[in-house]
């Protein structure tokens, strides 16, 4: 396989391992292991900026087939991916990268959620659900920013991105087909990964020290709701992961590894919001597993890489 031709075979769901590998890099951080912490940053970083090349290249030179892919939920990985990165770059100083990523990813929102719920069909996979963590992620990148000292008004636009996930969640469950739950390739983990990005944009607005009365209690309260919601789906998920066990690298599988992450930041983060300290070893149990499963189907896709070119050169 040429260089080129490889190149042209990235799907969009790939974005979903820039997902994972960011948001892993966030928990060690959080937890400090700071080596880890780094690498897996890099690692996101380098993956974001092949895809990012890809997708302007795609876009100036292959408009069709852009398009075609723009209409499938897993293109919404690209601005979830965007957010997650810059979430991270945030947390390591790179707050003005985080500003410019942000406003490239708020800029492709709109564009791609439109083609996406336009093209919206009536069962759909785990998938569906990136309305949702795409629309939080820009609510978790904006209040990070706000946290960092970069302008309290983004908090503002945390507050309004955060309140469009939420129904962005209900409609995406009301196309969602349940039976994935069962059957799914990887994403299914996709609708509790969309309650922990949730629960995390809810515990940084709770989090926010100039919002006091009513409106933080009823965040408090919010963001509680949305992780015991989240450790109900992940409880669930993996039980029909255990009695339905599917072997083989998928790249699907990234998409099952963020949720995982992502429900171990959220719970790290409620922990320090909402001073509730036992959530804290929570959270790093549940880090300890994605950080597991991430090694696990990062050495599947190097196998899988590894086999493939091995028999196309015999």
């Amino acid at each position: 396989m040429t260089h080129q031709q490889w190149w042209r075979e990235l799907p969009p769901a790939a974005g979903a391992f820039v997902m994972a590998t960011g948001i892993v890099s966030v928990g060690l951080h959080l937890t400090h292991y700071a080596v880890a912490s780094r690498v897996t940053l890099v690692l996101a970083a380098v993956a974001w900026v092949v895809l990012a090349v890809d997708f302007g290249a795609r876009l100036l030179g292959d408009h069709l087939r852009w398009e075609s892919e723009a209409a499938t939920a897993p293109a919404l990985t690209g601005v979830a991916a965007t957010t997650v990165l810059g979430t991270r770059l945030c947390l390591a100083g790179w707050q003005w990268v985080a500003v410019v990523l942000l406003v490239v990813a708020v800029a492709a929102w709109p564009v791609l959620l439109a083609f996406v719920i336009r093209h919206w069909g009536k069962r759909m996979p785990g998938a569906a659900f990136l309305v949702c963590v795409s629309t939080q992620g820009l609510a978790v990148l904006a209040a990070t920013l706000a946290q960092e000292g970069r302008g309290a008004w983004l908090m503002w636009g945390a507050l309004l991105f955060f309140c469009v996930g939420i129904p962005l969640y209900v409609a995406a469950f009301a196309h969602f087909d349940v039976t994935q739950v069962w059957r799914g390739a990887g994403d299914q983990w996709v609708a509790a990964g969309a309650l922990a990005i949730s629960a995390l944009a809810a515990s940084k607005l709770a989090a926010w020290q100039h919002w006091t009365g009513v409106g933080h209690a009823v965040l408090r309260v919010v963001t509680l709701a949305l992780l015991g919601l989240c450790l109900l789906g992940y409880v669930i998920l993996l039980a029909a992961e255990v009695f339905n066990k599917r072997p083989g690298y998928n790249i699907r599988r990234w998409a099952t590894v963020f949720p995982l992450g992502m429900t171990a930041v959220a719970t790290l983060s409620t922990a320090a919001a909402l001073k509730i300290h036992p959530l804290h070893n929570l959270g790093v149990a549940l880090l300890v597993i994605a950080v597991a499963v991430w090694v696990f189907v990062f050495a599947e896709l190097l196998w899988t890489s590894w086999s493939k070119k091995r028999a196309s050169h015999p």
